[in-house]
Formats: C-alpha cells, structure tokens, sequence
C-alpha cells in the first residue's frame, strides 16, 4: 500500500493526523503503570519487539530496555507527524517506519513480541489487524494489545452524575464525529475475544489501575487539563450537555475558577488499562 495516499481508520486517522502531543502527554503520565506491564512480559536480551501504533516513541525506549543488548527493536505507525516525534525520541539503534498496520514490511516470524496499545480500537477490521500482526511472530511469540479505558472511570468522585452525563456526552460527540456506534467504542471489553477470533492461545490478562490524588504530580495535571479537560471536552460538548451542566463542567475545567477540580483537596482519579496477550 502506497503509504503517501489517504487512508482513513475507524476513528479518522490518516497519513497526515497529528495527535503527537495527547499521545506523548498520555505516556508520560501513564509510565509507571506501563512499564510495570512491559516488565510483566518476561522479555529476554537479544528477542524482537516490534511496536505496531508507535506513536511518538516512548514505549519504544521501555521495550529496547529489556532486550538489550539488542539492536531489534522496530515501530511502525501510520502517522508521519507521530513518527518525526518518534525519531526526536529514540536511539538510532531503533528502526521507525511511517506505513500502515497491514503494509508488508517485514518478514513472516520475525518478532517475538508485537506490542500494541491503544490502536486496534482504531482499525475498521480489529481481528484482520491481529491475525496479520500473528503472522509476523515466531513459533511461541505473542501479541500483546495494550487499551486504556475509552473514557476515565471516575474523575468527579463528588458528583457521580456530572461524571454520568459527561461520559454519555462524550459517547455521543464520539459517534457523530466518526460516524459510529456504541459497539464501534467498546474495543477495550472486547481483547480477550479479538484474540481469540484471531486464532491465539494461551492468553492472559493484566488490568491495571492508574490512580491519582490530590496534590497531583506535573505529568498527570498536563494529561487531565490538557489531554481530557480541553481536548475532549471543551465546547465540543455543549451540544450535548444541559446549560447548567455544562456551565457546572466549565467551571470545574476552568484554572482560573475556585472550583478548579485539579485543586480540590478530594480531587480523586481512576482509569482503567487492560494488556492482554496471546501466542500463536
């Protein structure tokens, strides 16, 4: 596939998306959480781990640190923007290619880890990604799908129904931007049996709770104010809100408000990330 023509995923990734800085803002304050679950794979120096959805290359770093020494580890993602992030981020060593999911770029059973996170929610045919990605993997390799939670499991721990209507408003905005329904939106519920449509065996499951408390660290304030509180939100969802949620969300979102939520003493965030893998 000639990676210069358009090309759209389910939820409108193209050659020339550029969602660079919520990616990297996501890794940074997920990084605990995510490489206890890279340690969890058991990786040994000298196997090859290809990253499938790199994005801008910070996993590539964690993975390179358990096989080492080793000069095999390989991202590939569809976005040119995420790659030129990517190559800012990493070791010459690490080999970066801009190309899509299913592009023929290597050899059949040649990794012994693919990993995945957070990008086979994004693929029209989630299976099809998986069992070419299998395809890939040597004799008792592993494929490990890596999916935060669509939407944070609880971020107003004070008002369960602002976090109700907020979350339904999100589902719904989701929908008509991407032209999608509630079944298209569920892909973390839905990795053990993508694995197993796809053929794999032996799968395992490891959920992780990302959790954080008031007085928040620099990382995790930038992912919620930036990542969720503007670039989700925002005044995309006043179509979707009541005048008075709305302005009640606003005002929580809002820095400069005394009800700033990132400030609240009781200020309590979950969000759930599940890895589940299998081998052919």
């Amino acid at each position: 596939m000639d990676i210069g023509k358009p090309l759209t995923g389910l939820l409108g990734d193209t050659t020339t998306r550029d969602y660079a800085d919520k990616l990297s803002r996501f890794n940074t304050f997920a990084k605990p959480e995510l490489r206890r679950l890279i340690k969890g794979l058991d990786l040994r120096p000298g196997m090859r781990v290809l990253d499938a959805g790199c994005g801008t290359g910070d996993a590539l770093n964690w993975l390179l640190s358990e096989v080492m020494p080793s000069e095999q580890v390989v991202g590939v993602d569809l976005a040119a923007a995420h790659i030129a992030a990517a190559r800012l981020r990493v070791p010459p060593e690490i080999q970066i290619h801009q190309a899509n999911l299913f592009d023929a770029l290597f050899e059949p059973a040649s990794f012994d880890l693919i990993w995945c996170v957070n990008t086979i929610n994004h693929l029209i045919d989630p299976v099809a990604g998986v069992i070419h990605l299998a395809t890939l993997l040597r004799h008792g390799g592993r494929v490990a799908l890596g999916q935060s939670s669509l939407l944070p499991d609880m971020y107003f721990a004070w008002d369960a129904r602002l976090e109700r209507v907020t979350d339904e408003a999100v589902r719904r905005y989701y929908q008509d931007r991407y032209h999608v329904d509630e079944r298209d939106l569920r892909a973390v519920r839905e990795l053990v049996g993508i694995l197993r449509q796809a053929g794999l065996r032996n799968i395992t499951v490891r959920t992780a709770i990302i959790e954080r408390l008031w007085p928040l660290d620099e990382a995790t304030e930038a992912y919620l104010s930036e990542t969720i509180f503007r670039d989700t939100w925002g005044d995309r969802l006043r179509p979707y809100l009541s005048a008075d949620d709305h302005r009640n969300l606003t005002q929580l979102c809002n820095p400069q408000h005394a009800d700033y939520a990132l400030r609240r003493r009781d200020f309590h965030f979950l969000q759930s990330f599940t890895l589940a893998s299998g081998e052919i």
